[in-house]
């Protein structure tokens, strides 16, 4: 697909880190964008920067995303593009054991299951529904096709950390779902691919205290530093214009195999 002024795209998560680093570099093609955020303030600001707009969204409540793209498409058409960058990270273990108390504890089932409602069944609600409208619109090449579909995983699918057992199993799902979405929509011009970044500079990460981020990066075999939205962003634009490119997950981490904790 060639970037441009005649697409248009959708960035969950785009106020900040990985999302906003690629809303930038779609809005920076041409590309039409909307982002999708539940933060507002920040989500606007970028959206302006771009000359996008924005949409709040939770992306886990199908009125709520049905609503944000009425709102995209009023403004740019019919979406070609789809990037799920939207995702909460939470460290709890499986159970626990209360060091001055000595309770043992389960990991709760409520904060498992907003997990797995954010980063798994949302994506799966933003593919779902922007699909549905992308199957309607017209191809934008002479192979048929009709959009694009990046999706979020995480490092964390298949080497998941002490403590990530919600997390590495919203995106294990992700990741799991990857090729029978992308088999299911390949008669309509549709693609799927799924990235798997490793251990990247975003507002989380930047909450730990510099000598933890520094001691982090440096455990990548190479380059040994931590990623940059930018070096995403740069995959989801590749992929979009690289019409063999399906079905496919690709991880982003410089060769690190993250260790048990």
């Amino acid at each position: 697909m060639k970037l441009g002024s005649e697409i248009s795209a959708v960035v969950t998560g785009g106020a900040s880190g990985l999302g906003e680093a690629t809303a930038r570099k779609l809005a920076n093609s041409g590309v039409k964008t909307t982002i999708f955020d539940m933060n507002t303030k920040r989500g606007e600001s970028v959206a302006a920067e771009i000359g996008g707009v924005f949409a709040r969204v939770d992306v886990s409540d199908h009125d709520s995303v049905a609503d944000g793209l009425k709102a995209a498409r009023a403004a740019h058409g019919q979406e070609h593009i789809l990037v799920n960058c939207a995702g909460i990270a939470i460290a709890r273990k499986t159970v626990s054991r209360d060091r001055e108390t000595g309770e043992v504890r389960a990991h709760d089932l409520a904060s498992f299951s907003t997990v797995v409602k954010v980063n798994l069944i949302g994506t799966f609600n933003m593919i779902a529904q922007c699909s549905a409208g992308m199957l309607d619109g017209e191809p934008v090449t002479a192979d048929g096709e009709r959009g694009v579909i990046v999706n979020t995983a995480s490092v964390a699918a298949t080497d998941g950390q002490i403590g990530q057992a919600a997390y590495s199993a919203s995106k294990g799902g992700v990741l799991g779902m990857t090729l029978p979405i992308a088999r299911d929509l390949s008669r309509d011009g549709i693609r799927v691919c799924t990235i798997l970044p490793g251990l990247f500079r975003t507002p989380m990460m930047e909450g730990l205290p510099q000598e933890a981020m520094q001691k982090l990066g440096a455990s990548v075999p190479f380059p040994a530093r931590l990623g940059e939205p930018s070096e995403y962003a740069a995959l989801v634009q590749h992929i979009c214009e690289n019409a063999m490119l399906n079905g496919e997950a690709i991880r982003l981490d410089g060769a690190i195999r993250m260790a048990p904790k």
